[in-house]
């Protein structure tokens, strides 16, 4: 079939609306996952969906095409992808997809995979392409298509597993998406006073991008804290596995600081837990761990391959600068934005200071946020080969996932979206006059790199 092999991506499946993912492009994807999970002895798939408009659809070719391999199909309804995840591993369902453009814009759509417990990427996906692209399917009886509602279990995990011991109030903006509707009942359930915010569900996502990453997707949450003078605001992407939250103070604080929040409180009860961050995440970070007695690792960005490396490593957390929050810690491992963010409040309860007091004893450093810079599919890893080689002659790098340059006095990193077409980079440094230098520095080798290949040594 003739299928855009650049959907097939490293940790999931991702294209365009009606361009890369026709309805029968998905019902033979339907076909090759069935293919797939038949072959490993899974014939039960779970398969939830967000809020997109072309979510539906997708669902019901989906199912056709799994049907035909003899798969039976679990239909959750609209749902957050974190309760995919909790039907696998609390219903023990021996395989999932979702149906989710994540935080990505309206006309996109994409498949996260699950076979039990374990992530499907990398090398698996590639060969459910493979699959697709040759026709090599199984063709069996029809399975069964059943309903879950999984929600009622989730709950009930939640307010047995958190606890608030003071009154809060927080903002909840779900940025149209599918967390608010589970986590504002949740989190009024534990005693807290929540003020909605974009909590109704719209697949046009038509107040902001459904993206806590970015600055300007958070303005609305900055200003409703300031305006209800709430403890904390609390931000979903569209289909709640990412966590964005702003402090009493209107600041947002980043995955990578969140990560130190979380640390703190797991290390005080369990000396010596090994933590997990991407190369994305601040020096802070790992410092904080070292210096709390745990184990720091950087490892990759990706949700799949973040999920692998927490069981290789016995980990209690791990997480990205996204908002992929991971807690082994009293949980199952998988990122969910709705437990991450009762994780906030339960510490907050706890511990009777404001939230911006909690990091304030931190040293300061001066970073970016993350800066995107659009490169094609085609050329975006040479280019960060490119950089990379140029770097590296010059600085100590971590080139596990892009490149990661240590500067003096600072770091720098370039890396390839897995998601996107485009290049994210990121800067840290001890004073605003280091980062400016080095932000200076990599991005002239960036550019420099884009020309290059623009000129046809690609």
């Amino acid at each position: 079939m003739n299928v855009n092999p650049a959907i097939f991506r490293e940790y999931d499946i991702r294209g365009i609306v009606d361009k890369d993912l026709t309805p029968g492009v998905v019902e033979a994807l339907g076909k090759g996952l069935g293919t797939y999970f038949r072959r490993r002895d899974a014939r039960e798939v779970a398969v939830g969906r967000d809020v997109r408009l072309s979510s539906p659809a997708y669902f019901e070719a989906l199912a056709r095409g799994l049907e035909s391999t003899g798969c039976g199909v679990v239909d959750l309804g609209v749902v957050p992808t974190p309760l995919l995840y909790f039907a696998i591993f609390n219903n023990k369902k021996e395989a999932g997809v979702m149906i989710t453009g994540s935080h990505n814009p309206p006309e996109y759509n994409g498949f996260k995979v699950m076979l039990g417990e374990e992530a499907v990427y990398g090398p698996m996906i590639r060969e459910i392409g493979d699959l697709v692209r040759n026709g090599d399917f199984i063709e069996d009886r029809p399975g069964r298509r059943t309903k879950l509602d999984v929600v009622p279990a989730y709950e009930a995990r939640l307010l047995g597993g958190l606890k608030f011991e003071r009154k809060l109030k927080v903002v909840v903006d779900a940025g149209n998406g599918t967390g608010g509707v589970v986590a504002v009942p949740i989190f009024e359930k534990l005693g807290a006073e929540v003020i909605p915010l974009f909590c109704d569900m719209d697949g046009r996502f038509p107040n902001h991008h459904p993206d806590p990453t970015l600055p300007e997707a958070m303005q609305h949450l900055i200003a409703k804290v300031a305006e209800t003078g709430a403890d904390a605001g609390i931000a979903y992407d569209g289909d709640a596995d990412r966590i964005g939250v702003v402090d009493d103070k209107g600041k947002i604080l980043w995955g990578d600081q969140l990560m130190i929040l979380f640390a703190r409180d797991i290390l005080a009860r369990r000396p010596g837990a090994t933590v997990i961050a991407e190369v994305k995440s601040s020096k802070l970070l790992f410092d904080e761990v070292a210096r709390l007695g745990g184990k720091p690792i950087m490892w990759k960005t990706g949700h799949s391959l973040i999920k692998k490396k927490i069981k290789e490593e016995g980990a209690a957390l791990a997480g990205e600068m996204s908002g992929h929050i991971f807690f082994a810690d009293r949980y199952f491992g998988f990122d969910d934005a709705i437990y991450a963010s009762g994780r906030v409040l339960e510490i907050l309860s706890r511990s009777g200071r404001k939230l911006s007091e909690h990091l304030a004893d931190l040293p300061v450093t001066f970073s970016t946020p993350e800066i995107r810079v659009y490169a094609s599919e085609e050329v975006k890893f040479k280019i960060v080969n490119e950089v990379r080689r140029t770097l590296a002659a010059r600085y100590p790098v971590v080139d596990i996932d892009g490149v990661r340059a240590e500067m003096g006095g600072g770091w720098a990193l370039v890396r390839a979206s897995n998601t996107q077409a485009v290049l994210v980079m990121r800067f840290e440094a001890e004073s605003p006059e280091r980062l400016e230098a080095i932000e200076k520095e990599v991005k002239a080798e960036v550019e420099a790199a884009i020309k290059k290949l623009d000129g046809g040594d690609a």
